[in-house]
């Protein structure tokens, strides 16, 4: 398997994980400011790093049915989000593929 190494962005503003600060995503890579999670404030990015995913879950949500997987840092294990797998309405389809990671789980690292 070998080892598995952080990525580290190179950016003016990046988003880590509050526990622990590793690097999870470049300001320039959100793609929306307008979701909630489970602790407030969300935001929706089209790419994040040093993350690991879990199964596979569907789950209603404010928009509808999803297939969804819950997002942990890769460093710290914490619980810093979920992608989105499957988007069960036509006009949520735009978030297949994309991560949520919550505001309340972030910090900003310089």
């Amino acid at each position: 398997m070998g080892l598995a190494y952080n990525v580290y962005l190179n950016s003016d503003r990046i988003f880590g994980c509050k526990h622990c600060k590793t690097h999870l995503a470049n300001h320039d890579a959100i793609m929306s400011r307008n979701f909630r999670g489970e602790h407030g404030k969300a935001y929706l990015f089209n790419a994040v790093v040093n993350i690991t995913e879990a199964e596979a879950v569907d789950r209603n949500m404010t928009t509808g049915r999803h297939t969804v997987r819950d997002i942990c840092c890769r460093q710290c294990k914490e619980k810093v989000g979920w992608k989105y797998d499957k988007a069960y309405e036509s006009s949520q389809k735009y978030k297949e593929g994309n991560y949520i990671l919550e505001a309340e789980l972030l910090c900003t690292v310089y």
